[in-house]
C-alpha cells in the first residue's frame, strides 16, 4: 500500500518533531499494521491459554496432576507481560529510532524477567504439590510449603533482578560475588535449620513414608502423625508420642510396615532335647496346619535352625495378607495358642533355659546321677 506524503503547506505549519513522527508513521504504516495484527493474535492466544489455565485450576485446585501444574503456570500470565510482548512485536516490525527501540526492549526485558520468575515459582510449587499428593493444609509437609514459597520466590526474583540490571548495562559481577559470599555466610550460620529443612524435603520427594504409615525405627514402632520442618512425630503402639529429628531419622534404617500388600512375621521357639526325632519331623506338618487354619495366613517355612544352649531352635515364618496391625496381632496370638494346644496333644514340650548340675565323689564318680535319682523318685 503506497501512501503519498503530506502537502507542503501542512508540513510548514507543523513542529519539526511532529513532522518527523508523521513521516515515520506514513512510511511504516504497512509494518505497523502487520505488527499490530501479529501482536493482537499473540495477546489473544495468551488470553485463551490463561483462561484455560484458570479453568484447570478451578477443576483441580490441589495440583495433583501434571495438567493441573501446567494450568497453574498458565493462569499466572500477567497483563503487563502481554502488553510488553505485543509492543515488542510491533516495534520489531516497524523499526523505530534506536532510542525508542531500546526503551521498548528494556520494558520487554523487565516484564519478561518478572513473568519468568512468576512462572518458575508456580511451576516449582506445583511440582512440590504434586509430589506431596495431598491438600497443602492436610499434608504432613504442609507446614513447610510457606517456607519453600519464600525461598523459591527470593531465589527466582533475585535472578530476575540480576537479568534486568545486566540488560540495563549495570556491572553485576560484583553484585553476584557479594550475593554468593552473603549466601555462604547465611548458610553457615543457619546450617542446622537448612539441614532439617532439606531432610524434610527429602522425605517429601523420596517418600520413605507418609502420614498414617506405620514405621519401625530402631526399637520404636509407631504410626506417623506429623512430619514437620525439624521433627517427625510418631504414635507408638503403647500410646505415647515419640518425637525424632528428621536428620537422625534419615541417617538410620527405617522400616515402613505400611508398604506392600502383606506382612511377613517370624516366630521363634525351642523344643527340649528329649524330643524324639520322629516328633521333630512332624513339627512342620503341625505348624502348617495351625498357620493355614487362620484366614489370610500362609506358611513360608518352619525349620529346625540349630542346637541352642538348652533347646532345639526352630524358626516359623508366615505371611499375613493385608496391613491391618490389629488383625495381624490377633492371628499371631491365635497361632501361638493353637501351637501350645497341638504340641501338648502330641507330647512335644517347649524348652526354657535350664541347667543340669552333676556332683562328683572324691574318686571322680558321679553321685546320684540324674537317671538313678529319677528311678528313686519314681
Amino acid at each position: 500500500m503506497t501512501v503519498s506524503p503530506l502537502p507542503r503547506h501542512l508540513i510548514a505549519n507543523m513542529p519539526t518533531k511532529l513532522t518527523r513522527l508523521l513521516d515515520w508513521l506514513l512510511l511504516n504504516l504497512d509494518a505497523l499494521v502487520v505488527g499490530s495484527l501479529v501482536a493482537l493474535g499473540l495477546v489473544g492466544l495468551m488470553l485463551i491459554l490463561r483462561y484455560a489455565g484458570e479453568r484447570i485450576v478451578r477443576s483441580d485446585p490441589t495440583c495433583l496432576t501434571w495438567k493441573a501444574v501446567i494450568g497453574r503456570v498458565l493462569a499466572k500470565t500477567g497483563v503487563l507481560f502481554m502488553a510488553a510482548a505485543a509492543l515488542n512485536i510491533v516495534v520489531n516490525y516497524a523499526q523505530p529510532p534506536a532510542r525508542i527501540e531500546r526503551l521498548f526492549d528494556i520494558f520487554f526485558t523487565v516484564a519478561a524477567a518478572l513473568q519468568g520468575a512468576v512462572w518458575g515459582r508456580e511451576l516449582i510449587l506445583g511440582v512440590i504439590g504434586q509430589q506431596v499428593g495431598e491438600k497443602p493444609g492436610e499434608t504432613a509437609i504442609g507446614n513447610a510449603i510457606g517456607v519453600i514459597r519464600v525461598l523459591v520466590s527470593v531465589a527466582l526474583f533475585g535472578i530476575a533482578l540480576v537479568v534486568i540490571l545486566d540488560n540495563l548495562g549495570v556491572n553485576v559481577t560484583g553484585l553476584i560475588a557479594g550475593l554468593g559470599i552473603g549466601g555462604i555466610a547465611i548458610g553457615l550460620a543457619a546450617q542446622g535449620i537448612f539441614s532439617d529443612l532439606f531432610a524434610a524435603l527429602s522425605i517429601l520427594f523420596d517418600r520413605p513414608f507418609r502420614r498414617g504409615d506405620t514405621i519401625r525405627f530402631d526399637t520404636t514402632t509407631g504410626t506417623v502423625e506429623r512430619i514437620g520442618l525439624k521433627t517427625t512425630r510418631l504414635r507408638s503402639l503403647t500410646g505415647e508420642q515419640v518425637i525424632m529429628a528428621n536428620t537422625k531419622l534419615l541417617e538410620r534404617e527405617v522400616r515402613n510396615l505400611a508398604a506392600g500388600d502383606d506382612r511377613q512375621e517370624t516366630l521363634r521357639f525351642g523344643l527340649v532335647y528329649q524330643t524324639a526325632p520322629d516328633k521333630l519331623e512332624g513339627v512342620a506338618t503341625i505348624v502348617r496346619a495351625v498357620v493355614e487354619a487362620q484366614p489370610g495366613c500362609r506358611l513360608i517355612r518352619c525349620v529346625l535352625t540349630g542346637f541352642g544352649a538348652s533347646s532345639l531352635d526352630h524358626d516359623l515364618i508366615f505371611v499375613h495378607e493385608g496391613l491391618d496391625a490389629e488383625a495381624l496381632f490377633a492371628k499371631r496370638q491365635a497361632i501361638v495358642i493353637d501351637l501350645l494346644r497341638r504340641f501338648a496333644d502330641e507330647g512335644i514340650e517347649f524348652a526354657y533355659p535350664t541347667q543340669t548340675t552333676f556332683t562328683a565323689a572324691p574318686d571322680g564318680k558321679l553321685v546320684m546321677p540324674y537317671a538313678i535319682a529319677a528311678d528313686r523318685n519314681g
